[in-house]
């Protein structure tokens, strides 16, 4: 198949492109290089099946060759880089989403929108299932990716029930692996920053907030068995929405503990007071997934962050002796 990837020089973007090139694919990788890196598919860039286009899709885009899926992965999406791009971020989810969807519609193609657990804001539900509504704050400093993303689910059911795109939604829950971005934002690579390179571990409250961290590998796996299923005739819109993460619930603190661990790294823990609307519980409810693709998460926390240093300490310039001590 020739395959359309949006955000393909981004940390999920980049794997699944590696997948899809591994399967025996056509891709077309879009990337604006915001907050992407080229770095992620150098490896890539001579392969004869992968093309690189360096294009903002808040513009209209058009290819002519046929194109069999969409996978609509752009978007800033740590708190960082969308605190910093607000207005684009917006604009990626409406403008870029249509044009994404305009192009599938197009060529007949698969739609694929990566939404985010970001859906179900601070949730009065736990573990979220993909019937929750969700509980978001629409003018808060989250808004702009939370309310991106809803308005993007919306566009992409209206073009199903309007003109019958073939669509699927997946949100995801926080995951983690190399080419995470070192200076994201995000806790995971911050903590994995922080401990490699001696420096305090910043815990954000009082660390009892919980998170659930979804190893690369499997994300990607669940993004290719959601495109592979087939919906059931006559289902209804929530049929062709599936929670992507691992159940596996911790606290921040624990996790802060568990990379000092892992790491070997002495750095003391140090408290900073919650940010605004930060989510005080986040854990999927993966039964849709289980029952309807046969997907769960294999990799454990403690793996996810073992896989992982070897990118960190290679970025931060670092041995395999050094950091952390």
């Amino acid at each position: 198949m020739r395959v359309l990837v949006t955000g393909g020089a981004g940390f999920l973007g980049s794997h699944l492109c590696d997948r899809l090139i591994a399967e025996g694919h056509e891709v077309i990788c879009l990337d604006s290089l915001l907050t992407g890196r080229a770095d992620n598919i150098a490896h890539l860039q001579r392969h004869p099946r992968f093309t690189f286009i360096q294009h903002d899709i808040t513009h209209p885009f058009f290819i002519a060759e046929r194109v069999d899926w969409v996978l609509h992965f752009a978007s800033p999406a740590s708190p960082k880089d969308y605190g910093a791009h607000p207005i684009h971020t917006l604009k990626v989810g409406a403008l870029g989403t249509y044009h994404m969807l305009g192009l599938a519609k197009a060529h007949g193609a698969k739609f694929l929108l990566a939404s985010t657990s970001e859906v179900y804001g601070d949730p009065e539900v736990h573990p979220q299932p993909e019937s929750y509504w969700g509980h978001v704050n629409p003018i808060g400093e989250r808004s702009c990716y939370d309310e991106a993303k809803r308005f993007a689910e919306a566009l992409t059911m209206a073009y199903w029930r309007q003109h019958g795109i073939d669509v699927r939604i997946i949100r995801i829950f926080n995951t983690v692996g190399p080419r995470m971005r070192i200076d994201d934002g995000r806790v995971f690579p911050n903590f994995i920053t922080q401990a490699l390179k001696g420096e305090p571990l910043t815990v954000y409250g009082d660390g009892s907030q919980t998170r659930s961290f979804c190893y690369v590998d499997d994300l990607i796996e669940g993004v290719m068995q959601v495109m592979a299923w087939t919906p059931p005739e006559g289902a209804d819109e929530l049929a062709r929405v599936f929670n992507l993460g691992n159940p596996e619930e911790v606290t921040i603190l624990e996790l802060a503990h568990l990379v000092k661990e892992v790491t070997g790294s002495r750095s003391p823990i140090v408290f900073r007071p919650l940010p605004k609307d930060d989510p005080k519980q986040r854990r999927p409810d993966i039964t849709k997934a289980k029952n309807f693709l046969g997907w769960q998460p294999r990799t454990s926390l403690r793996e996810a962050v073992e896989r992982t240093l070897p990118y960190f300490r290679h970025m931060l310039g670092l041995s395999e002796q050094k950091g952390g001590n």
